[in-house]
């Protein structure tokens, strides 16, 4: 018996298919509503819908549809089997007011007109690592931030929507003039915690996310203007600053106790970085990093003198990398140094020269406002100002920035000759400007940048060699780099505060209020001089209402039960987490439920793994920071290295595993 939807030859007699668990049986089952129909039918007759063709239930299978590296995460993941907690965030996207549209146009037409769509969202949705994880007949739901965990998981999300906006309005308009379709797409986003994982039966499984935040995701969607996306609070608090919001007031949702504050997604927004937000809200106090401060101003004296070098900062996330960048840039800025910085982003491994682009445009002076004939007059001044036999490297340059004069162009050559000359000739930049005034190149988040961006930067290190320019860089540990053994660079890795500084930056932030003593003490334990964390569990002790009055000034209003994670923290945690091995991140979740300390002969107990196969485990953890060995004798004893690491390893688990 052939399947209608996969074509697999199953047995006589088979009620599912063997290949994709589709039923065999004559009932066509309705996306929307899950009603079995007879087949044959145009129509589901329990909620009107139209019902999915054999092709189009093709075009659906979830392995059609899901990149392969997110199919094979599912279908290994001890987790993804079991299920496990995440904090993500929902987007819905539905046709308005299909059940119309499919009743002006043939049944193949409008089949064609949800390809398209299906196409776009799928298009768009991957393109920031979002999973679609089910079709709701005119419409998608997707999740960012599972199967694996992505630290600016609101942020994927709101890129995907409005570059959906963009090309759903392209292709609404061309149903318009082609066909005479009013074409509007209605999206909705909540962010929060959901369980995620495969389920239903040994002959379909689904992997998918259940729970409140995915029904609120619904009702933003369904109250959501044609062509308009709404967000909850949740994902505005995540994403204020990054986007520009509007605020809607407060809306009464069905199912939803007490009114909701939606918010409309505009367009993006000023900041880019962390650091920005925080520069936004108010810098904290600057503390505990003297040394480094001084290496740094080292490193600047050396390059003036024209002993060009290297400089990379090395932490964990929120330890502190970006704002001693930021310090050590005013005060470069201060002496009359220029400076011209470049970010990595979380979801920029896929944009090929992303943070080269952003480096080059500064270098130039380009800003978003600059039209093409601006930006090329600006490079050519610069190139001709300083050698002026780069002139005839302008064509190269304009075409590399996306900006050729179509009166001039560049030789044709291969895309990867074109970058290597590219790159010769910034080396020629560097060391030309570099005889008329010194300067620092800063490429934050290096763990970020794309693959082609690597390189160019791999190339700047070396360049830089003999020129008065300092390259800053700074990464997370899990990047490697062994372009950095050179003898004109120096790694800094940045520890957690100590002690005194993490109480002086506390101090700051919370006050001097006789009421928060304890509390002070309990905050300084649970972020072990984590600067971000420390900062993130105030601002959401004041957003819940334990602490009254403002920053630097607060009062305790009510004891709390216990000091929360923060969906902020959380998610960077729950990040580096899903970044290890299968196999890695099994052991450490295990070891998470035994505490913040434990034997290795108890772990190797109820994991039920060999104590030496263990070892071998434990070792990329130790390396990764996620644990050290706390003592060896009488046996070895093995701890978390961050208190709040232990707790996401914890909360991400079921409790019937736990």
């Amino acid at each position: 018996m052939r399947c209608s939807v996969c074509s697999f030859d199953n047995r006589a007699g088979a009620g599912f298919c063997g290949e994709c668990g589709q039923s065999l049986g004559t009932a066509v089952e309705c996306a929307h509503c899950a009603t079995q129909n007879p087949a044959g039918q145009k129509h589901c007759d329990g909620c009107g819908r139209p019902l999915a063709r054999p092709a189009e239930r093709r075009a659906r299978d979830p392995r059609s549809y899901t990149p392969a590296h997110l199919t094979e995460r599912i279908l290994t993941s001890r987790s993804a089997l079991e299920g496990e907690r995440k904090q993500v965030t929902v987007l819905f996207a539905d046709v308005q007011g299909s059940m119309d549209i499919a009743e002006r146009v043939d049944a193949e037409e409008w089949h064609r007109i949800l390809d398209g769509f299906f196409a776009i969202l799928a298009d768009g949705i991957h393109r920031f690592e979002g999973t679609i994880n089910q079709f709701t007949g005119d419409g998608v739901m997707a999740l960012f931030g599972a199967p694996i965990a992505h630290e600016d998981h609101a942020q994927r999300a709101c890129h995907a929507a409005l570059a959906l906006s963009e090309s759903l309005a392209r292709y609404s308009a061309e149903l318009r003039r082609t066909r005479g379709l009013s074409f509007s797409v209605r999206m909705g986003l909540n962010s929060g915690e959901v369980v995620v994982g495969r389920i239903g039966d040994d002959l379909r499984m689904d992997y998918t996310a259940q729970g409140r935040t995915v029904g609120l995701a619904a009702r933003m969607q369904q109250i959501a203007a044609p062509d308009r996306v709404y967000l909850t609070e949740s994902v505005a608090r995540l994403v204020d600053g990054y986007f520009r919001l509007l605020e809607l007031g407060e809306f009464a949702i069905k199912g939803v106790r007490g009114p909701v504050r939606v918010f409309e997604l505009a367009g993006i927004g000023a900041m880019r970085t962390r650091l920005d937000v925080s520069r936004s809200r108010g810098f904290s106090r600057f503390v505990g990093r003297e040394q480094e401060s001084r290496l740094l101003d080292e490193s600047l004296d050396a390059a003036l003198e024209g002993r060009g070098n290297v400089v990379a900062l090395v932490a964990q996330a929120g330890v502190g990398k970006s704002r001693l960048t930021h310090e050590f840039l005013a005060r470069c800025r201060a002496r009359g140094v220029a400076t011209f910085e470049a970010h990595g982003v979380a979801h920029g491994k896929s944009v090929p020269l992303l943070s080269v682009l952003e480096l080059v445009r500064a270098y130039f002076g380009i800003t978003e406002r600059d039209g093409e004939a601006e930006a090329r007059r600006k490079i050519a001044g610069t190139l001709v100002l300083l050698d002026d036999t780069l002139r005839g490297e302008l064509p190269l340059v304009f075409e590399f920035m996306g900006i050729a004069d179509a009166q001039r162009p560049a030789p044709r050559t291969d895309p990867e000759s074109r970058q290597r000359q590219v790159r010769a000739l910034m080396a020629r930049v560097l060391a030309a400007r570099s005889r008329s005034e010194p300067a620092v190149l800063v490429v934050e988040d290096l763990h970020w940048v794309d693959g082609a961006s690597e390189v160019f930067v791999i190339d700047l290190a070396e360049a830089v060699r003999i020129t008065r320019t300092l390259l800053l860089v700074n990464f997370r540990p899990e990047y490697a780099p062994t372009w950095l053994d050179a003898p004109h660079c120096r790694v800094l890795a940045l520890a957690p505060l100590g002690a005194a500084a993490a109480t002086e930056l506390l101090r700051d932030l919370l006050g001097d209020d006789p009421s928060l003593r304890a509390l002070a003490e309990r905050i300084e334990v649970h972020a072990g001089g984590n600067p971000f964390f420390l900062e993130e569990i105030v601002l959401s002790l004041a957003e819940t209402g334990v602490l009254e009055g403002r920053r630097g000034a607060y009062r305790l209003a009510r004891e709390p039960q216990a000091l929360a994670v923060p969906p902020t923290v959380q998610a960077v945690l729950a990040a580096r987490i899903d970044r290890l091995g299968e196999r890695e991140k099994e052991v450490l979740q295990t070891a998470a439920v035994l505490g913040k300390e434990f034997p290795l002969r108890l772990l190797a107990k109820v994991s039920a793994i060999p104590q030496t196969a263990l070892e071998a485990l434990l070792q990329p953890l130790v390396a990764g920071e996620f644990l050290y060995e706390e003592s060896f004798f009488p046996e070895a004893i093995y701890a978390f290295k961050h208190p709040l690491t232990q707790e996401v390893a914890y909360r991400s688990q079921l409790a019937e595993r736990r």
